[in-house]
């Protein structure tokens, strides 16, 4: 979720994957917050007012929205390899991602957690300076790898995407170049029978099905992320698989939706389709897994469409009213990409924000509408001021939310004026 992800050598930026990226990321907001009126999720802090509502919308959003980012990230990873190698793009994952978890891990976590243990017991009155140290005492724990720490308190929260995308980008260096390989030799079989692009969906189907699925990961076996980011690392970065996709999408979009209603029953009426072994359980799992990868490729193609002025087309806004249009057109391309390096900040400062102005909004006599609305206003608010104020403009907060050093500006020079003409020594 870097400067990285999604510009592809030789194709330029894909602004389509920074579209998607700032949709997932600012999306989460809302997300979130639509937990807190949720009957089934265990957030911090619940409305005492819930509705069944809130679980059919969330489920559109999680069968897509985090598989996207680890895909888009695996996309990001193919062009830093080509870029860095991979000791390289090892060092630098390491640096902007694992600062910024550790910072969020020790500053921004602990607080969702005390205002959790607050709102669950009116009468617990610890100050957050006593809670703090508790919540950073942590043992290790290796079985649940990777998040090898543990305490009673302790928790990476939100984090757990940086979390598994470190370890697996760090697991795929060692391996990239076979993985590039290996890709290059499929990517012509996909030429002659497209409908090859729908066979990830098996792998990731079995792995929901037989390894469950996790409540904590949007609903997602962790290693099914993995696939995601190493099909992004092994297929996306292709023109012809890029072009196979755009004709694949609404088949592949139509598919999706077949396979989301099919896993209705099981999520409504059958036995808990998250871990149970039953004939019903194991199929709600394997169909989400599917229409996961059915819905990822149908976004990809269908947002990745050739535009006026852009990868080569003719531009056809010559005449009345171009000025106009150029102008929109730069100014939505400044904005995305704005939201695109914003898109690790904004992702780490989110939940906080949401859960502190949860805790305080959800005692209020109002409509569960009106809470939403003020809880999603007030956080987008607070998580954009901070980043603009507070991060982006000083480096050692770049620094620690995993931004680059801001680009220093080019000295210009002012044009030297000839001097008069002399004629030439004799």
């Amino acid at each position: 979720m870097d400067a990285d992800t999604g510009r592809p050598a030789g194709t330029g930026r894909r602004g389509e994957l920074d579209a998607l990226r700032a949709l997932v990321v600012l999306g989460l907001v809302f997300f979130h917050t639509a937990l807190v009126f949720s009957p089934d999720d265990d957030f911090y802090v619940k409305n005492p007012q819930t509705t069944g509502a809130v679980t059919v919308l969330a489920g559109f959003g999680v069968v897509w929205a985090m598989p996207m980012l680890f895909l888009v990230a695996g996309l990001g990873a193919r062009h830093s390899i080509r870029r860095r190698g991979a000791a390289g793009f090892a060092r630098e994952r390491l640096l902007r991602l694992g600062v910024p978890l550790v910072f969020g891990t020790v500053v921004l976590c602990p607080l969702p957690q005390w205002l959790r243990l607050r709102a669950a017991d009116p009468g617990y009155d610890e100050p957050y300076g006593r809670f703090w140290p508790r919540f950073l005492t942590v043992r290790p724990d290796l079985a649940d790898f990777p998040f090898v720490l543990e305490g009673d308190h302790f928790e990476t929260g939100h984090l757990w995407f940086v979390v598994l995308l470190l370890a697996f980008c760090l697991l795929l260096a060692p391996v990239a170049g076979p993985l590039a390989s290996a890709a290059g030799r499929v990517v012509p079989a996909l030429g002659r029978h497209p409908v090859l692009l729908l066979l990830p969906a098996l792998p990731l189907a079995a792995v929901n099905a037989l390894l469950g699925m996790e409540e904590g990961f949007a609903g997602w076996n962790r290693w099914a992320y993995l696939l995601f980011l190493l099909y992004g690392f092994g297929l996306g970065d292709d023109e012809r698989v890029r072009a196979l996709t755009r004709r694949a999408a609404a088949s592949a979009g139509v598919l999706g939706l077949l396979l989301f209603a099919a896993t209705a029953p099981g999520f409504v009426a059958g036995d808990d389709p998250f871990t149970a072994w039953t004939p019903s359980a194991l199929f709600t799992r394997a169909a989400f897994g599917a229409a996961g990868w059915c819905w990822v490729l149908a976004l990809l193609g269908l947002l990745d469409r050739p535009r006026n002025g852009t990868s080569g087309a003719p531009d056809t806004t010559a005449g009345a009213g171009v000025g106009p249009l150029r102008g929109r057109l730069h100014g939505s391309r400044r904005y995305g990409r704005y939201l695109a390096l914003a898109a690790l900040p904004l992702y780490v400062l989110h939940q906080p924000a949401v859960v502190a102005f949860a805790y305080g909004v959800v005692g209020w006599s109002a409509p569960m509408a009106v809470k939403y609305v003020v809880i999603v206003a007030a956080s987008l608010s607070v998580v954009l001021a901070v980043y603009e104020y507070g991060v982006r403009r000083t480096r050692l907060t770049r620094f620690l939310f995993g931004m680059r050093p801001r680009p220093r500006p080019r000295p210009t020079t002012a044009p030297t004026r000839p001097g008069p003409s002399r004629p030439p020594a004799s």
